[in-house]
């Protein structure tokens, strides 16, 4: 295995699957409780014979040289996409967590990214569901590395509720105020610094398109993540700024033990034709992509890695 994340990998995301199925958890949102924790930087593969193995990311230069400012990158996907980043030669990224609770698993997506990478990362922890933190933590990243080339909106919350009648304002204004103001508040606040050939990526969600039963309100607000990909991107077009989306399937991320009860942990993932959850590694591969000149023609839509749910729309 390369140094860095994953140091407890099983032999491959099959047996991973089957250990996830029966681990025991805390509901705390925290990554270093997660044993063995989400994947960060192997994707899932097979050797010349068939057998499934995990395989060590190797980067490319894709991204070599730019800067990156990556909301909700403590752990989960975010953290992945900081990782890959890094592997493709970004030279400095800045995470974006929410408060103290994280601090841990900021700091060691920190310094696992720069004992691996020559990528220097600067912490902030702020709340992005207000314009005036928004503003803190686009001032920390250019004070650090005074260029933006890339910018991930990727932090996200969800609260369950079993019946409509249940959902009360303040969930619903919170779960906004993090899926949908924050992105429109750091975009309104990067496009000033960012030049012809930035890029603005979106985390989504299949929530948006095949809707969840217990998070409605998560749903509604990944609905208007979509919209706004759309919107924005034939409004930066003419400024050579692309904006695009990834819509993930079910990953297994500390967000889905903080979420959902054993029993339903337990068959979490298991709709999609593949029949378990994504490693965050393997959605933020779609990130790289999104991010690189590889998808120079590409603005205005949104990628489905999935694991196989056909989306029409």
């Amino acid at each position: 295995m390369t140094a860095g994340f994953d140091e407890d990998l099983p032999t491959d995301v099959y047996e991973f699957n089957e250990i996830r199925k029966n681990m025991d958890w805390e509901k705390s949102g925290i990554a270093s409780l997660l044993k063995p924790a989400p994947v960060s930087q192997h994707l899932p593969g097979f050797d010349h014979k068939g057998k499934p193995c995990f395989k060590p990311y190797v980067g490319s230069g894709k991204l070599q040289d730019k800067y990156a400012l990556i909301t909700g990158a403590d752990s989960g996907i975010g953290r992945s996409i900081a990782t890959l980043y890094a592997l493709e030669g970004v030279a400095g990224i800045t995470i974006v967590y929410r408060d103290e609770r994280e601090d841990a698993d900021a700091m060691y997506t920190k310094t696992t990214i720069e004992a691996q990478s020559n990528c220097k990362v600067n912490l902030i922890a702020r709340d992005v569901g207000y314009e005036t933190t928004c503003q803190e933590i686009l001032d920390s990243h250019l004070n650090a590395f005074g260029r933006l080339d890339i910018l991930v909106n990727n932090a996200a919350e969800q609260h369950k509720v079993t019946r409509i009648e249940d959902l009360d304002c303040d969930t619903v204004e919170r779960t906004f105020r993090t899926n949908v103001f924050g992105p429109i508040f750091m975009t309104k606040l990067a496009c000033k610094h960012l030049v012809a050939g930035g890029v603005i990526i979106n985390t989504a969600s299949i929530a948006a398109y095949r809707g969840m039963d217990v998070l409605v309100d998560y749903s509604a607000s990944k609905g208007a993540v979509v919209s706004f990909t759309r919107a924005l991107s034939q409004q930066l077009a003419p400024r050579r700024i692309r904006v695009n989306a990834v819509a993930p399937g079910p990953v297994w991320t500390p967000l889905i033990p903080n979420t959902f009860t054993r029993e339903e942990i337990q068959n979490f993932g298991s709709f999609p034709p593949f029949k378990r959850p994504a490693q965050p590694c393997e959605i933020a591969a779609s990130f790289v992509f999104l991010a690189s000149d590889d998808s120079s023609f590409i603005t205005g839509q949104t990628i489905h890695p999935n694991g196989g749910t056909v989306i029409n729309a």
